[in-house]
């Protein structure tokens, strides 16, 4: 039935060999009871897994029924596996999300056979765990495990029955149990082939086979052996077997796939969940991202508005050339005076003055290196910075030069998190100022965050923070935003009469008008539907990435599982495609809510900011089935590591 002629296998182990088999030769002939013993590391266990096809010899040659199987494909031993084989383990290996009747029908499954589920139910009556059948593995004891370990060997009515150590985790109890039904086994006509380290179970079988160091030390039989050397089975089973193997016959269907990652899915809700979150994210953001992208620009074009189109900002700068700066340090000095007289200006309706700087700012035990801006009273309307919590400095606390501050949000949430900073003090170069006020958030222009900024008032910038006697800036507010031009005029000719600039000179100081900036500005937001929806895709190419992520954890943490699938009659098809079912079915969920969640999404910010929404049929399509195309493509590599692994060296993964 069996027979092993020369047969050696050798494991590489860093750079130290082990020979674990070393030119073993034995027959075992059907309906014989043998017991293979010795000391650990004696080779048992990997001669058992080599006759039960887990495992390939290096050298020498394995005849099942007279057939030569060494040469078989993985997949062809896969069937031979489910059909000829029946495994019972040391540690079990029931799934632990699957009750005890779904862990014996697992055989099935992979033969085709799932419609005969009823014999699972008559198998587990047979071990006597007929009331037992719908509780899982967590919720049995050791003897019960086993148990449902044998009856799931069983299922198929394989010939041939394999025990790896199957009483090394029992109690004296269970182990008797287990050895009754095992014997009870051989009795019936089943060749049965156990691995134990134990001498009193070995005694209970026909047949021992020795081993020590990777040879056969020794093989007694105690009585005549029933049985012939002779196929096992009915005539022809093996042949059958082989025929089906070629022929890809008894493959897991479909719906027992889908049902299998499903099952899968939901007995690790988190990671399921933390796997789809990143997709829900990724097709909300695509829809909310394009449903939104004339609304953000329209909304772009109105914020930019309310920095004031006839905003005036005058700067001072080094004389120039065709664009070379010379005489260094020659530049246009601004003083409050020029404030004053630039405020009478009839073009004019607000002015204030700016000096700025960078400072270390202290709080508590937490610091941050920010911009300093020194302005007047005027800033706050000129500039939109009418504080949202506490308030402005006064013009009294201007002249008395009052240490006074004013946090932008990036500052405030460096220093105090969501805590209310207003009240407190804190130390600016090492200088105590009260914070009085919270400036309205504005969001980040360019590289540039504009809420990573402190506003005191000149005075005391000036004289008690910076040292400057002069001003870096002025920015002016001009009456009509229809004659912005006249009031760049007027600005810029006050101040070369002011200074007295010469025709050579008159590039010292610069003027820019924000209205043009906007207009700048404005002409870069018409790309901004794509690049929000370009980013909304990276989002979910991320998510992609996260569900690969998680699928090749799951690889790791259902090493066993997938070893136990495999010596079961799973091939490598009917695991890649497991695996695949599972990345595509937590994309697709996550999908569907994201599409629901970029649509509410979406609805939300235009209600709370009043943008115009469009959400169309073409970016759900989209998105929905660019997720799908995620997940089996993030999936596929996941899932090919997983069909790749060795039954063997899967079922051994600590």
């Amino acid at each position: 039935m069996l027979e092993l002629t020369h047969v050696s296998k050798t494991y590489q182990m860093g750079t130290v060999s082990v020979h674990a088999l070393q030119d073993v030769s034995v027959k075992i002939n059907e309906g014989e009871y043998v017991a293979i013993i010795g000391p650990s590391g004696s080779g048992k266990s990997t001669l058992l897994h080599v006759i039960g096809c887990l495992d390939r010899p290096d050298t020498g040659s394995y005849l099942m029924g007279g057939r030569e199987i060494t040469k078989l494909t993985d997949d062809q031993l896969a069937v031979l596996r489910n059909k000829m084989m029946g495994f019972v383990f040391q540690q079990f290996h029931l799934l632990p999300y699957a009750n005890a009747l779904e862990n014996v029908e697992l055989p099935l499954v992979y033969a085709g056979q799932r419609h005969l589920k009823e014999r699972a139910r008559i198998r587990l009556g047979e071990v006597g765990l007929s009331e037992r059948s719908t509780h899982r593995p967590t919720e049995m004891s050791g003897g019960e495990q086993q148990r449902v370990a044998i009856a799931r060997s069983l299922v198929n009515e394989p010939p041939i029955i394999l025990a790896d150590e199957p009483t090394g985790n029992l109690d004296s109890k269970s182990e008797a149990e287990v050895i009754a039904i095992l014997e009870d086994l051989n009795k019936k006509g089943k060749t049965v082939v156990i691995v134990t380290h134990e001498p009193e179970i070995a005694k209970r079988a026909r047949r021992t086979i020795s081993m020590r160091d990777g040879w056969v030390i020794s093989d007694e039989k105690r009585d005549s052996v029933r049985g012939e050397d002779k196929t096992a089975g009915p005539p022809g089973l093996f042949e059958s077997v082989m025929a089906g193997a070629h022929a890809g016959v008894g493959k897991a269907e479909f719906g027992d796939h889908i049902r299998q990652a499903l099952r899968a899915i939901c007995s690790h809700k988190m990671r399921s969940s933390l796997s789809m979150l990143g997709i829900l994210i990724g097709v909300g953001a695509v829809i909310a991202m394009l449903a939104l992208g004339t609304g953000a620009k329209e909304s772009i074009a109105q914020r930019l508005a309310s920095m004031g189109s006839n905003l005036l900002m005058v700067r001072a700068g080094s004389h120039q050339l065709h664009g070379v700066a010379l005489e260094a340090g020659s530049v246009t000095r601004f003083t409050t005076q020029d404030v004053d007289a630039i405020a009478k200006l009839p073009e004019a309706k607000r002015v204030s003055p700016s000096v700025t700087g960078r400072a270390q700012v202290v709080y508590g035990n937490k610091n941050w290196n920010t911009k300093v801006e020194g302005t007047g009273v005027d800033y706050k309307d000129l500039r939109a910075a009418n504080p949202t919590l506490g308030r402005f400095f006064t013009a009294e606390e201007i002249r008395s030069r009052q240490k006074v501050a004013l946090l932008g949000v990036t500052v405030a949430r460096a220093l105090f998190g969501d805590a209310n900073p207003v009240g407190a003090t804190v130390k600016i170069n090492r200088i105590n100022f009260l914070v009085i006020g919270l400036l309205p958030e504005k969001g980040a222009t360019g590289f540039q965050d504009q809420d990573d900024t402190i506003i005191i008032p000149i005075s005391t910038a000036m004289y008690r923070l910076l040292g400057k006697d002069y001003l870096d800036s002025i920015y002016v507010e001009g009456v009509d935003p229809e004659q912005m031009s006249a009031a760049e005029k007027g600005v810029r000719d006050l101040i070369i009469k002011r200074h007295r600039l010469t025709k050579d000179k008159e590039d010292t100081f610069e003027i820019r008008n924000m209205a043009e900036m906007q207009a700048a500005l404005q002409s870069t937001t018409k790309t901004m539907t794509w690049l929000l929806g370009s980013i909304a895709a990276i989002s979910l190419l991320v998510g992609g990435i996260g569900i690969m992520n998680i699928m090749l954890v799951s690889v790791t943490e259902r090493t066993r599982e997938i070893g136990l699938r495999k010596a079961i009659g799973a091939r490598g098809v009917d695991i890649m495609i497991q695996f695949l079912i599972e990345s595509a079915v937590m994309t697709f969920s996550g999908g569907l809510a994201g599409i629901a969640l970029g649509v509410g999404l979406s609805a939300l910010m235009a209600n709370l900011a009043g943008w115009a929404v469009r959400v169309s049929l073409f970016s759900i399509v989209l998105a929905a089935s660019f997720s799908i195309a995620v997940g089996i493509l993030f999936g596929l590599w996941p899932a090919r590591s997983a069909a790749r692994l060795n039954p063997i060296e899967a079922l051994r993964y600590e």
